[in-house]
């Protein structure tokens, strides 16, 4: 057992609440101790939802393992199906009350209500939250969608042809990154193509809507991690194709657009020729040529790993130098990724090892979750977040998507702008020894005390030739060198400071001058 402070994902019935509480007319009675509460707060207070997640636990005491938690799970089982009237009853357990081995399922199905119950089997020390949500999901699914299959030897009817194609949208979910904004952008994608959406789930839909979704003529897959097993069950069951490019990034959009306009019998042009992306025109103007060859590093769940990987290489002209994933059912795709490009793939949950690769990669932006976002802080690098786990400041007020045209726009201004442009580097060289601005000048906002600072720096007596000393193993560095060091704006002088000392230890030098300063800053420019 490893004892962690940063997980990435939760235990697999986390991913069933946040099934269960994207749905309407479903509720989750989990048979959890008191404290197992907690998840309440991840929609409360992270995703700014107005509403509890759809989930009632049984809260049971240290006292009451000596009498019959068996029983209390029955009477809290009995008492939300007459409290909150859902049209489905899912159950379940929680990472602890899976060792009192008391059988959700079966206690529900003893009960003899009115409503389908559907036990959920989520083993807790073996999978993690997007396999729960993923599983979850497929039960739900294959028990609601099943009864109206076609029978081995039955035709389907063909759609008629002056009938628009129908879509169901699979993946979305409650505290997924971004789902609900994507979920805007892609349906207008659709009517603007002519499609017409089947159902959504599970965000939003019914036990009803999942009933019908053999109805569609294919489906969509936006996230896979959720989505996958029960769209392939789809397929299997209903004859339904699947629509499997993710629209993330200008070029995957059109891609995307490309697919489904093929599926529906519908012609695409007229939707790409008025689609409004700036990320092309940006990522080729003047100032964002500065922009090519920045090294960056990614890290997520694989869709948005993989989605940003080609964003990064062919839209932003950026260089990947490493790669991974927290989703090990998805390694294989991040494997092979990392393997075109002589990569060696990170695949695991250990912030530590993620944050290790990092150090190792020296990337100039890191791509990553809100873990990454800690690590680049503490390592003084760029760093913008492309997936969960996310903090609330991931759940912004305004339109904000990753997927489709707007979404390719949004992930140009984030990622970007951690970024110092060309533009910004020209004038602050041109500035640099500016009486107010260079280096150790006060802050200009203040009167007189930040230009006083500044004379009696001046007048200080000059400075000893003698290299200051260095902390063993590192190069020392020469009053001159500090004091041309001190000219780089101080937001980029920690790095400039790391790039030199790192260029000089390479190379054997022990003391860095000036020249040094520059032969580094050319090396890393390059």
């Amino acid at each position: 057992m490893q004892l962690t402070v940063w997980t990435y994902e939760g235990p697999p019935h986390v991913g069933a609440i946040r099934v269960a509480t994207a749905l309407r007319g479903v509720h989750y009675v989990l048979h959890a101790p008191q404290g197992d509460s907690y998840a309440d707060l991840l929609f409360t207070m992270i995703e700014r939802s107005d509403k509890r997640p759809a989930v009632s636990y049984t809260s049971f005491l240290a006292r009451d393992l000596g009498a019959d938690t068996a029983e209390l799970f029955k009477e809290q089982a009995r008492a939300a199906a007459e409290r909150f009237k859902p049209q489905a009853l899912l159950v379940g357990a929680s990472c602890t009350a899976e060792l009192l081995q008391d059988d959700p399922g079966g206690l529900a199905k003893a009960l003899g209500l009115s409503i389908p119950a559907i036990p959920l089997d989520l083993p807790a020390y073996q999978r993690k939250e997007n396999w729960g949500a993923a599983e979850t999901f497929y039960r739900l699914v294959r028990g609601l969608a099943a009864p109206y299959a076609p029978g081995p030897d039955e035709e389907l009817s063909p759609r008629l042809s002056d009938s628009p194609a129908r879509a169901n949208i699979l993946g979305p979910t409650a505290l997924g990154f971004r789902h609900r904004d994507d979920l805007q952008e892609i349906t207008g994608l659709l009517e603007r193509l002519g499609v017409e959406i089947n159902v959504v789930a599970p965000l939003g839909a019914s036990p009803a809507d999942l009933a019908r979704l053999g109805e569609a003529d294919f489906n969509i897959v936006l996230y896979p991690e959720i989505a996958d097993i029960a769209a392939r069950w789809l397929e299997r069951t209903f004859k339904q194709p699947t629509v499997r490019t993710i629209p993330i990034g200008y070029g995957a959009t059109r891609d995307f657009v490309r697919e489904v306009a093929e599926l529906a019998g519908v012609d695409p042009e007229p939707v790409l020729a008025e689609a409004r992306c700036r990320l092309p025109w940006y990522s080729r103007s003047v100032d964002s040529n500065y922009l090519t060859g920045k090294r960056v590093f990614l890290f997520g769940d694989a869709t948005h790993v993989l989605g940003a990987l080609r964003v990064a290489e062919e839209e932003m002209g950026f260089k990947v130098v490493g790669l991974g994933t927290y989703s090990r059912e998805w390694a294989r795709d991040i494997r092979a990724a990392a393997t075109e490009r002589g990569l060696t793939a990170v695949i695991g949950d250990d912030y530590l090892e993620v944050e290790k690769a990092i150090a190792e990669a020296h990337p100039d932006l890191v791509l990553g979750t809100q873990m990454e976002r800690h690590v680049a802080k503490r390592l003084g690098l760029p760093c913008a977040v492309i997936s969960a786990p996310v903090h609330v400041q991931d759940f912004p007020a305004r339109y904000a998507p990753q997927m489709g045209f707007e979404g390719a726009n949004v992930l140009f201004d984030t990622w970007v702008h951690p970024l110092m442009m060309g533009l910004e580097e020209h004038l602050l060289g041109m500035f640099r020894e500016d009486f107010e601005f260079h280096g150790e000048a006060g802050p200009s906002h203040l009167p007189a005390g930040g230009r006083r600072a500044t004379a009696e720096a001046d007048e200080a007596p000059a400075e000893t030739t003698v290299a200051v000393a260095a902390a063993p193993g590192q190069p020392a560095w020469e009053p001159a060198a500090e004091k041309e060091l001190k000219k780089i704006p101080f937001f980029v002088r920690g790095k400039a400071r790391r790039n030199t000392e790192r260029f000089a230890a390479e190379r054997g030098v022990s003391t860095i001058t000036v020249d040094t300063l520059y032969d580094a800053k050319a090396h890393f420019g390059n």
